[in-house]
């Protein structure tokens, strides 16, 4: 979590958390949970913090690019930090 925090400049935190919290396992790791893989979600939490999350309005329009360019600099550090 330093690593991405260093790297992406944007507010973090980080849980390692059971299946039984809401939200959890509504995206794409949850095929690699059942099949035994280890698997881990990025998320911006969404319906808690995107009233966006699957709905019509949820277009290019209303994604925030320079937060996500931030995130997904601070996720490629993680990932090689990870692979050494």
């Amino acid at each position: 979590m330093e690593i991405f925090r260093a790297e992406a400049s944007f507010p973090a935190e980080g849980v390692a958390a059971p299946r039984v919290v809401p939200g959890i396992d509504w995206s794409d790791h949850l095929p690699f949970w059942n099949l035994g893989y280890p698997g881990f979600m990025v998320t911006d939490t969404a319906v808690y913090r995107n009233p966006n999350y699957h709905r019509a309005s949820d277009n290019i329009e209303t994604i925030d690019f320079d937060g996500m360019s931030r995130v997904v600099t601070g996720l490629v550090r993680c990932i090689e930090e990870l692979a050494n």
